[in-house]
């Protein structure tokens, strides 16, 4: 051992080959400066900082009291704390404190899974707490983190971040202001200014965690995804991010294929094509400008199709009116310039001074047909129509209501609403109606027409009841009242005194009133079991969202909404967000 002096309160030793017996006495007082006697070991023996290699060692009072100072010679210094180890190529170690300070070319590696390099680290030995500087990066198997700063709490696993950082894996790139790794479950939990990029998209949040293992991606604040052709806004969701799955739960906004999906919960799946939502559901259709409202609903992409239910209700614009149609389940399939609407079981549609009720109802946008199947009927005003099939025709052009018709049993019926005597009734084999500014101004019958009508005049003053049988009847309206009765082909009628007229005379056969059904408001399209529906509750709001932390064993969380299809099984760690589906 050679020593050399270098002035007061310096010495510089070289370890090399031990040659001298008074070398071995210097030794022998270095070590117990720097390693603790197995006679003073106690409970904080297994926490003490160990040197491996020294390299180069000197103390220098001035300098740093306290301090054991090393430096790298053919190689560098190396410490071992608990199962990690540290390499530098300058170290103070203050044995005292059980603390060191590592500079230049810093690695920290804790087993064969993690390891963080940097300019600098700070240690304490007894709260195993890393601090490191200067161009600091992270790296595991799965994964590498780069920052400026970054604390490694070797006690609970977990690094941290204060200052931003970037993380990158096998899919993504992520940056945030602030970052915390927990290193048991390979999480991170990113807060302020979060940014997922990928190829195929970007996620934006202000607070979100994320499995490097799985991909999953939980948000817990607001948040937008971006990709290739939708966009996500949701204040609570859940992402994976290697499929593009997800949903949000609350707040939820999906701009998806021109249409716009508003739900208490909404699920989507990029491989799927799929959209699903549940409770106070909103689709918006930003080409048609239409609307779907319901409680449970499903869009299909590549179909170009919104499957509709529970509460269900279309609402589009016609004539600066508000036109609502509704069914037990809605459908609209095709392009937006050949879109086709269906209403089934139950359907009804409410329009200021439109309205009816059928089993189903068929729209084209191509052609402008509304069709009313099964057992229709409808009102225009204060005019009741009926018959096997209605049918609305509409101006392609202006997209105005054109026209109507009425095939097989045609009837119009309206109440005597000046005397109150009975109903005024025309019917024919078929009803050919014309619409002018909206209103239904000339009504043509054809096929063995009939005519029961209460005559007044000016003074409203009866002038008697006419019935007419002929092959053709034209009714002009206004304010949907008979303004004018024109016959053609050999008219057969009578006008008879009231009291002329026995009362079963004055109904015609197949006559029948549905004034009862009619809706006088958009509400009134929904029956009794429509408005006493029981949402299901949606799971997540109140409660974590995170299974990837704690799956249940042996069970494979489901990724989507209850009621929606099946999701394939990929990964564990997908949660349900409700706890009962439609």
């Amino acid at each position: 051992m050679h020593v050399k002096s270098f002035g007061t309160g310096s010495i510089y030793a070289t370890f090399g080959q031990i040659s001298r017996l008074k070398n071995a006495f210097a030794i022998l007082a270095f070590l117990l400066t720097v390693l603790p006697l197995g006679a003073q070991a106690d409970s904080t023996l297994d926490r003490r900082i160990t040197i491996v290699y020294g390299g180069n060692f000197t103390k220098d009072e001035s300098l740093r009291p306290g301090a054991s100072i090393f430096s790298k010679d053919t190689r560098q210094v190396q410490f071992e704390h608990q199962g990690a180890d540290l390499w530098c190529d300058y170290a103070f170690l203050y044995q005292k404190d059980n603390r060191l300070e590592a500079i230049g070319n810093v690695r920290l590696q804790q087993g064969d899974s993690v390891l963080m390099t940097s300019g600098r680290v700070e240690y304490n030995g007894n709260l195993r707490l890393a601090k490191a500087y200067e161009t600091v990066r992270l790296k595991n198997r799965s994964m590498t983190l780069t920052t400026d700063t970054l604390y490694f709490d070797r006690e609970k696993q977990e690094a941290y971040y204060r200052d931003y950082g970037r993380i990158v894996d096998s899919v993504n790139t992520l940056t945030s202001r602030v970052g915390r790794y927990y290193m048991e479950p390979k999480k991170y939990q990113f807060q302020d200014s979060v940014l997922i990029t990928n190829p195929d998209y970007t996620l934006e949040s202000t607070r979100l965690d994320y499995y490097t293992t799985s991909k999953n991606a939980y948000m817990y604040g607001p948040s937008t995804i971006t990709g290739e052709d939708y966009t996500l806004y949701c204040e609570r969701g859940y992402y994976d991010t290697q499929v593009e799955q997800g949903y949000g739960i609350r707040n939820t906004e999906i701009h998806y294929n021109n249409r716009i999906i508003e739900g208490d919960s909404v699920y989507f799946d990029k491989a799927t094509a799929f959209a699903s939502a549940t409770n106070n559901i909103k689709i918006t259709d930003t080409l048609n400008n239409g609307v779907i409202r319901a409680h449970y609903a499903e869009v299909h992409r590549e179909k170009d199709s919104v499957f509709a239910t529970r509460r269900a209700v279309s609402i589009s614009l016609v004539e600066q009116d508000s036109l609502y149609m509704h069914g037990d389940t809605l459908m609209v399939t095709g392009k937006p310039e050949a879109r086709i609407l269906r209403a089934f079981r139950g359907a009804r549609f409410y329009k200021t001074d439109l309205s009816g009720k059928c089993d189903s109802i068929h729209f084209e946008e191509r052609t402008g047909i509304t069709q009313l199947i099964r057992d229709p009927v409808m009102w225009n005003l204060e005019n009741q129509m009926t018959g096997d099939s209605i049918y609305l025709l509409s101006d392609l052009e202006t997209e105005k209501l054109d026209s109507l018709k009425v095939i097989g049993n045609a009837f119009l019926v309206s109440e005597d609403t000046i005397g109150h005597r009975g109903y005024n009734q025309a019917k024919g084999k078929d009803l050919l109606g014309k619409f002018i500014d909206d209103q239904l101004k000339i009504v043509d019958l054809v096929g063995n027409t009939e005519v029961v009508y209460f005559m007044y005049d000016d003074d409203n003053q009866l002038i008697g009841i006419d019935k007419t049988l002929c092959s053709r009847i034209r009714l002009l309206m206004e304010d949907s009242d008979i303004e004018d009765i024109t016959f053609f082909v050999d008219p057969d009628g009578v006008i008879f005194p009231e009291k002329d007229l026995p009362e079963d005379s004055r109904i015609l056969e197949g006559f029948t009133w549905r004034g009862e059904e009619r809706m006088r408001s958009w509400e009134e399209i929904f029956d009794d079991d429509d408005n006493n529906l029981v949402l299901p509750e949606i799971r997540g709001l109140s409660e974590p969202i995170d299974r990837d932390s704690d799956p249940t064993p042996g069970e494979e969380p489901a990724a989507s909404p209850a009621g929606t299809q099946p999701v394939p099984k990929r990964s564990a760690g997908k949660p349900a967000p409700e706890k009962s589906g439609r």
